[in-house]
């Protein structure tokens, strides 16, 4: 993706009347606590909300994993990468992005924070451990994998007394991270979220993962980990007390798709059907959740979804940190969408309304975003083309080992959190996650604007006030319509194309409903480019044509629309279906990193991979609620 301009970005949605911006034992003191609301007051904001793009998931190397891979970059770098400076990658490449971001957290590890610095100090509190010296003898990528799976199984459960979890490292490490936020936000222009990640997980390693987020300044002086309790509810505890305390924290559940079903399967932490409470609590401390990240896809799978010809994309088939295969069912975003609403339908809560974002995950302290300038995750252990599967092993031969079969060939350029919020600044970012105004995407920047309700005007799709009518009458993604006597609601949607990326393809909406007691789904068509329409029985467009080069990865650059828009009503629709409607936006095919990589190379594309992609956002549901 090239450097995409926010000027021209803001005159291809000027119809839209979009603006456009310049760039109890564990929760008692706080580390900084200046309010910066009299900051955000006087700072322009924009009712109709602006687009903020952010990632709210980066590791430095105050993460144990991080660090281990070779990492020695920091939060302050992290930050820096996230303005648009460059910094450097463990291997000694460097590392831009393409334009700045608005928004980032640096979510690290809350388990061992801090741990793999001071092992790696002989002279630190734990230098002479017998473990800190075996990791300082490791020698190579191949030393370091070791020893990360040696160190796996120790991290990995929870121990209420370990000698290498010093309280004295996490506090410091802890300390440093919230002065890197405060430092480097910068209300109005750049923001930035204290926040950390939640490691843990099943008996047998299911990934249960979340991000931390703070909405303010004012942080605890001691994270709530894995060491003190393995179980998510817990932490919702520890989230509620916080909140008692004026420190309002959101965690976002992360890499569903490799948790073997345990994220969100249908029974609590001790096996115990879900309760009202349980629901409740879920949703005040969870309205997100991250569907698409380095580790693949977790909106849905092709298991589960067989009829969405679009769902085998970037999928991740293993458990996380493992080789086992992640079972799909409990594992994605689309089904949990629809678990809820049968709980809904039969006991009256829902666990899993959730709204989407996305983010990087990466390692590096830096995300890549971007297909055609690819670095990976994990520093040192995936590097190099050959070490992530996309050209043949240097020196082997043809056939079976040709390519190093790992799931770093698994990963991907993904992914960015999208905010529709007033102004660049925590308070009001925080607040549309809260309102789950939010969307992902795979990389690109698109815009994408999603509304439902009832009596819009028919061409509001076109109107220069058609945004402002749509958030006068209906109600935005994340939001829940209320049945309406027995009318049809009206969905409009707006999409644009990064204008560094390809051009948009189709606009999608995929409905989730409850009929017969069983969970249903459909994918409709609701815009098409280059003129065409939606066949009324298939409810599909038709292919436009668009091609890429394997050669070279020159895609077509007269095919695909610059933007797209549709006010479309459910051909479907029954006024007594609860139901759930979110909108999937589809670049034109472009080529996957591994086929860059294999360019570059000059070798044939890995067969075993897929060649090409189709970059998309996804927008967080509104949901139908019958009266």
């Amino acid at each position: 993706m090239k450097a995409i301009s926010r000027t021209l970005s803001c005159l291809i949605l000027a119809f839209l009347t979009l603006a456009c911006t310049p760039s109890e034992e564990a929760a008692n003191e706080a580390v900084v606590s200046e309010p910066a609301e009299a900051i955000s007051d006087a700072i322009e904001a924009n009712p109709l909300r602006n687009a903020y793009f952010g990632d709210l998931h980066v590791h430095t190397n105050w993460s144990f994993d991080a660090f281990m891979f070779g990492n020695r970059t920091d939060p302050d770098d992290a930050y820096r990468f996230a303005k648009g400076e460059t910094i450097l990658h463990p291997s000694g490449r460097q590392m831009t992005l393409s334009a700045p971001l608005d928004f980032q957290a640096v979510t690290d590890h809350g388990l061992y924070l801090g741990m793999m610095r001071a092992m790696f100090d002989p002279h630190s509190i734990v230098g002479s451990h017998p473990v800190s010296e075996q990791l300082r003898e490791a020698q190579g990528a191949e030393g370091l994998r070791e020893n990360f799976l040696k160190l796996i199984d120790r991290f990995g459960l929870a121990r209420e007394e370990d000698d290498l979890d010093n309280p004295e490292v996490h506090r410091d490490a802890w300390k440093r991270i919230v002065e890197a936020a405060e430092r480097h936000n910068d209300p109005g222009n750049f923001t930035t979220f204290i926040g950390y990640e939640y490691t843990t997980a099943g008996g047998n390693m299911e990934n249960l993962h979340r991000n931390v987020i703070f909405r303010g300044g004012d942080a605890p002086e001691v994270i709530f980990s894995a060491h003190m309790s393995r179980n998510p509810e817990d932490l919702w505890d520890w989230m509620d007390a916080q909140r008692e305390m004026g420190r309002d924290v959101i965690a976002i559940p992360h890499n569903s798709n490799g948790s073997d079903g345990w994220m969100f399967r249908l029974s609590d932490w001790s096996e115990q059907p879900f309760t009202a409470d349980y629901a409740d609590q879920r949703m005040r401390n969870e309205p997100l959740v991250e569907n698409t990240q380095v580790k693949g896809t977790s909106d849905t799978h092709p298991a589960l979804s067989p009829n969405d010809e679009w769902a085998d994309f970037e999928i991740m088939s293993v458990k996380v940190a493992t080789d086992d295969p992640s079972r799909p069912s409990g594992s994605y975003v689309r089904e949990a969408f629809l678990s809820g609403l049968m709980l809904e339908e039969t006991q009256g809560f829902n666990p899993f309304a959730f709204g989407v974002i996305g983010s990087s995950d990466s390692h590096v302290s830096a995300g890549s975003f971007e297909e055609d300038d690819y670095w990976g995750k994990i520093g040192l252990l995936d590097a190099t083309p050959a070490q992530r599967g996309s050209v043949p092993v240097p020196g082997a031969g043809e056939g079976e080992g040709m390519f190093t079969s790992t799931r770093n060939s698994e990963f991907g350029a993904s992914g960015l959190a999208v905010a529709w919020a007033e102004s660049n600044t925590r308070e009001s970012i925080f607040d549309a996650f809260r309102r789950k105004e939010t969307y992902s995407t795979s990389g690109p920047r698109m815009l994408l604007r999603f509304f439902a309700g009832y009596g819009f005007p028919d061409d509001i799709a076109t109107r220069a006030d058609g945004v402002e009518q749509a958030d006068q009458i209906g109600v935005p993604m994340g939001g829940d319509l209320i049945a309406k006597d027995d009318a049809a609601p009206s969905f409009v949607v707006w999409a644009s194309r990064d204008a560094g990326s390809a051009p948009l393809e189709r606009l999608q909406i995929v409905k989730g409903w409850i009929a017969g007691g069983e969970m249903q789904e459909k994918v409709f068509d609701i815009a098409c480019s280059d003129g065409r329409s939606p066949d009324a029985e298939t409810h599909r467009c038709p292919d436009n044509g668009a091609s890429v080069d394997l050669a070279t990865c020159e895609v077509s650059t007269d095919i695909g629309a610059a933007s797209l828009s549709a006010n479309w009503s459910d051909p479907e629709f029954d006024a007594a279906v609860r139901s759930f409607y979110y909108v999937r936006a589809l670049e034109n095919p472009t080529c996957r990193w591994s086929t860059w990589d294999a360019i570059r190379s000059g070798v044939a594309p890995n067969p075993q991979l897929h060649a090409t992609i189709q970059e998309r956002a996804w927008s967080s549901p509104v949901w139908y609620r019958p009266s």
